[in-house]
């Protein structure tokens, strides 16, 4: 099935455009958890305790969004175009941005960070699925990876905007940007592969399509399952970092905000490192395997190493989680390589959305697990730790390898 068009160069418009997209999209995504103590004071809320729950319900509600979302991006991008979802997505999530700046209540905040959720659902899908439909299978890897480092890179940016413009001036700026961004909309084609497959009689974006058929469900839950353990260590470890430090008696206080920042210039390198290893070692799979077993190590580290410890030692260990945990865009490059073009966007958009969706159910386990004495908080995280990288691991084991697969098929 012929594109008619030739192959796009490691720095082409789709490829820099995928990636100043999901700057932007991981910027607005982690701004909250580094802005959540200040911003939930800023309206009100100060009782440490109250600033605990509500910022949990706060991220839950931005994750609802984006389940919702990765299933109407998803579809969308099969349907309509991996473009049009590239950019209406950005600009639902920087208008959703720049209402935050205004929020005065906690069920406006909620609502905000539901929308924003919604259009933060489809950036990275359709960035990772236009890139790896555009470049040359022996390069898409590369593509995908530069996507990430640029992308997650924002979380630092965030970090030291929230820090020098305060919390509403940071969700400004944030949609500022992803509206600028829209500018460079003139410069970036649309998937000559998806261009092909309008021309068929092929259903596309089938989202029950992927329940319908025992081996096809089977394999779209073990890439949901590689995700799932990346919004536990954000989520959970680096979000909570202040409560966490208390927990291990360091030798000073930490905040979210910095845990972030050191946990994302690991992710960067990580994304870095495990695109270039799956590149070298031409296996997506052994890659995968090593930067989770990797993983299960750092967690073990942050949870059992660190009593009295300095806070030196603890952002570096924060790093560390980042840099094991920079398997992200791999598992979005996997899971968009595992399925054809008319259901392609529908994978790599739905898949990063439910695992970062699992939040919904890890929050409430956590909390729940945490609750019991015999527990408290490192006994509940060791064990859902324990059950996500376990799950990640077999699933990484077990799904087809998919390193310089061709991607020019239907399902």
């Amino acid at each position: 099935m012929p594109t008619g068009r030739p192959a796009a160069g490691l720095l082409s418009a789709v490829v820099i455009v995928a990636s100043l997209g999901y700057f932007v999209d991981i910027y607005d995504l982690v701004l909250f958890s580094i802005i959540r103590v200040k911003s939930l004071n800023g309206i009100g809320i100060t009782d440490p305790a109250a600033v605990t729950d509500q910022g949990l319900y706060l991220l839950s509600m931005q994750m609802w969004g984006m389940l919702l979302g990765g299933i109407l991006w998803g579809v969308l991008g099969d349907k309509k175009g991996r473009l049009s979802v590239l950019f209406g997505s950005i600009l639902l999530y920087s208008l959703a941005n720049i209402a935050n700046g205004f929020v005065q209540t906690v069920d406006q905040y909620a609502w905000l960070r539901l929308i924003a959720g919604v259009g933060l659902a489809g950036e990275l899908g359709a960035g990772i699925t236009l890139v790896a439909e555009s470049l040359p299978k022996e390069k898409r890897g590369y593509g995908t990876m530069i996507v990430a480092s640029v992308g997650v890179s924002g979380a630092m940016v965030a970090y030291l905007v929230g820090q020098q413009f305060g919390w509403r001036n940071a969700y400004f700026i944030g949609g500022a940007l992803g509206l600028g961004l829209l500018a460079l909309r003139a410069g970036v084609f649309e998937s000559g592969m998806f261009e092909q497959t309008k021309r068929t009689d092929v259903a596309r974006g089938n989202f029950l399509s992927l329940f319908a058929n025992g081996p096809r469900f089977y394999k779209y839950l073990r890439c949901l399952l590689v995700g799932a353990p990346f919004w536990y260590l954000v989520g959970i470890l680096i979000t909570l970092a202040p409560e966490f430090g208390q927990q291990f008696h360091l030798q000073g206080p930490v905040t979210g905000g910095l845990s972030i920042f050191w946990c994302y210039f690991g992710l960067t390198l990580g994304d870095v490192t495990s695109g270039s290893l799956s590149q070298l070692i031409k296996s997506r799979q052994r890659t995968l395997q090593i930067f989770i077993l990797s993983s299960a190590v750092t967690v073990g580290a942050y949870l059992f190493a660190l009593d009295g410890a300095s806070t030196a030692v603890f952002y570096t260990v924060c790093f560390l989680i980042g840099f094991t945990g920079g398997f992200w865009a791999l598992f979005v490059t996997v899971a968009a390589e595992q399925f054809g073009t008319n259901l392609r966007s529908t994978v790599a958009t739905t898949a990063p959305n439910f695992a970062r969706g699992a939040t919904v159910l890890i929050a409430p386990t956590y909390k729940a697990l945490k609750a019991y004495p015999a527990l408290g908080m490192v006994g509940a995280a060791s064990i859902i730790g324990a059950v996500l990288l376990g799950l990640a691991f077999f699933s990484a084991s077990t799904l087809p390898e998919t390193y310089a697969k061709d991607l020019d098929y239907l399902e």
